[in-house]
């Protein structure tokens, strides 16, 4: 019998860094929506609110896309591996995203 041969493969900086930036762009565009769509915020919330929810989101899109670039790494293959890494990735990514929406509009909007 021979062992079986692993390899690991190396991250691609750059692609992460992409997926990184991506997931970043799409939370601050999905945050920036309920943000800045509130004209008149109660005033009960603190003065600065929009600060929390436009740091945290951002993050949480970072990492959901961190997410999705290392399932799809790890899960690199074609046809219905490489279906069910994207699914997979992208239902990380929503979660993530959801997660980071909640903890970012907690005691403001979320209540």
């Amino acid at each position: 019998m021979t062992p079986k041969e692993t390899t690991m493969r190396p991250v691609n900086t750059a692609s992460l860094i992409k997926h990184l930036l991506v997931g970043t762009a799409i939370a601050l565009a999905v945050i920036s929506f309920f943000v800045f769509g509130v004209d008149e915020p109660n005033p009960a919330w603190p003065a600065l609110w929009r600060v929390r929810p436009l740091i945290i989101t951002p993050l949480a899109g970072a990492a959901g896309g961190a997410c999705f670039y290392f399932i799809d790494h790890l899960l690199n293959q074609n046809g219905r591996r490489k279906a069910l890494a994207v699914i997979l990735g992208i239902l990380v990514f929503i979660i993530g995203l959801w997660m980071g929406i909640v903890l970012g509009l907690d005691g403001t909007m979320w209540d």
